[in-house]
């Protein structure tokens, strides 16, 4: 799939930040950068969003990668194994997360986290009131549910402008599974 949005030159400092960062400069920064205002608030944003600590950050790392496996974003995919690589997560579990269902790597607060993302990223929603009875209690639980919508977001832009693995996650040591082909996940069309 090419970019369905050219890519835009981002200022020298903001690039050589992103450069030492992560190695490169990633396409959906250079695609948002077409509108400059918008990609320095989803920038802040993102940023905010990575301070919040109510949920362990390995339930929400494998919560994007369910939203990201669900809508096909590969380049979410490749970003949060790499991440769980610099978060020195289980990579072992990290790479199963789009056979989650399948996979007996997961404890069952992971399994609800996962299932909780998912009944948030179908259409229409299949949230129901005995995934929201989480054991994560109110704070985290609404943390939780904003962090998903904003990984949401993320992939669904991604996915729409044509953006897709810029080969990240090839540093893991573990290959990330691929998605079942047949799954009881709701149509996400």
């Amino acid at each position: 799939m090419a970019l369905r949005v050219p890519k835009a030159e981002l200022p020298a400092e903001l690039r050589e930040n992103l450069i030492k960062q992560l190695g490169s400069v990633p396409e959906p920064n250079e695609v948002l950068w077409n509108n400059p205002e918008l990609a320095e608030a989803n920038q802040e944003f993102s940023a905010k969003v990575g301070t919040w600590d109510a949920v362990d950050a390995s339930l929400k790392t494998f919560a994007h990668m369910a939203v990201a496996a669900q809508i096909g974003c590969s380049w979410c995919l490749d970003i949060n194994y790499f991440a769980a690589l610099n978060q020195s997560l289980d990579l072992a579990k990290a790479s199963q997360v789009p056979r989650w269902r399948e996979s007996g790597v997961f404890t069952p607060l992971e399994r609800e986290v996962m299932e909780y993302a998912e009944a948030m990223t179908n259409t229409p929603m299949t949230v129901t009131d005995e995934l929201s009875a989480s054991r994560l209690g109110p704070a985290a639980l609404v943390e939780l549910t904003v962090f998903i919508g904003f990984a949401n977001l993320a992939a669904r832009c991604n996915t729409a402008h044509g953006i897709t693995s810029q080969g990240y996650s090839d540093a893991c040591e573990i290959p990330l599974a691929a998605r079942p082909e047949t799954s009881d996940v709701a149509s996400t069309a």
